[in-house]
């Protein structure tokens, strides 16, 4: 039985919607949740609570919550990189960092030709290692959930960024609010949110899709994927098929890989952001304003190389 945490448009979705499963609320007393992420090695998950500028943890083993870091630099997005190392969007910072495994922070970019960023928004590590990350201006746009300041790069832009080599360039530099981002499955497609309608009147609310070249560090394309039908999509993450599991008005919205809406996840709050954990990394963890919900899905969060088949 299908219980009422689902809601199927499509019967693609039916078989993503466990039965008799319903949505948990593990924590709550945020301001504004966001950027999960999971370590699977310690069975437990961080998350922003950017207005207080505070990360949290949650323990999966016990259901413990704590306090992972205050302050925070008003982290927003974070990810976990191949190593196991935590890499974060610090809206106060206005840079990306990276938690080493001895717990001292890094600050890996902060300025571009001697100009700093906007206001990192959301991460993720490609397989050969580089940091793709957006910079909207959400964070210096107010001092709720940043520092209230100018900016001084030409625009809020997609990045890509080489550790191994300090270059930072330009992905695409025709986003109005570029927010969260992933890679599909085998990492030869780049999925992108603007919110711009947060800035611009008629503004967008949707997100593109774009090609990566075989050099891993070019893209093409970057046509319209799917719009957001309740408020504004935010932070996403895709599953092993290519389903993206998106962060919107009203809960999580399910897009199958040809961009049609095929289901959601209801949940009471806005959703900012989600990603995917567990052991069998089949449970969907979701950042909602003041709390993080979970809920177990037939679906696995994807990751490179994949080592799990496809549910197809």
């Amino acid at each position: 039985m299908i219980t009422d945490s689902f809601e199927i448009l499509d019967e693609r979705f039916r078989r993503l919607a466990l039965g008799n499963v319903h949505l948990e609320r593990l924590a709550t007393g945020c301001r504004w949740t966001e950027g999960p992420a999971y370590f699977a090695a310690g069975r437990y998950l961080v998350w922003s609570d950017i207005p207080n500028d505070r990360m949290m943890r949650w323990d999966e083993t016990n259901g413990s919550i704590s306090v992972f870091r205050s302050p925070a630099f008003h982290s927003n997005g974070h990810t976990v990189d191949r190593e196991g190392r935590l890499v974060s969007c610090e809206h106060g910072g206005r840079c990306v960092s990276r938690t080493e495994h001895d717990g001292t922070r890094t600050v890996l970019i902060s300025h571009t030709e001697g100009r700093r960023l906007n206001s990192p928004n959301d991460v993720v590590v490609r397989s050969d290692g580089s940091i793709w990350f957006t910079d909207p201006s959400y964070g210096i746009d107010s001092d709720y959930e940043g520092h209230a300041s100018p900016h001084e790069v030409d625009g809020c832009h997609v990045w890509r960024f080489d550790p191994a080599s300090g270059e930072l360039q330009a992905i695409a530099t025709d986003f109005v609010q570029p927010n969260g981002l992933a890679f599909s499955p085998d990492e030869r497609l780049l999925y992108v949110a603007d919110t711009g309608a947060t800035h611009r009147a008629g503004g967008p609310r949707h997100i593109r899709r774009f090609r990566i070249h075989d050099d891993g560090r070019s893209v093409s394309g970057g046509e319209v994927f799917a719009e957001c039908t309740v408020e504004l999509f935010d932070g996403f993450r895709i599953d092993t098929n290519g389903n993206l599991w998106i962060g919107a008005g009203d809960g999580v919205h399910c897009h199958a890989p040809d961009g049609v809406l095929i289901g959601k996840v209801r949940v009471p709050e806005a959703v900012a952001n989600v990603c995917f954990g567990g052991v069998k990394r089949n449970r969907l963890f979701i950042c909602a304003t003041t709390s993080l919900y979970a809920i177990y899905v037939n679906a696995a969060g994807a990751t490179w190389p994949p080592d799990r088949p496809s549910l197809a």
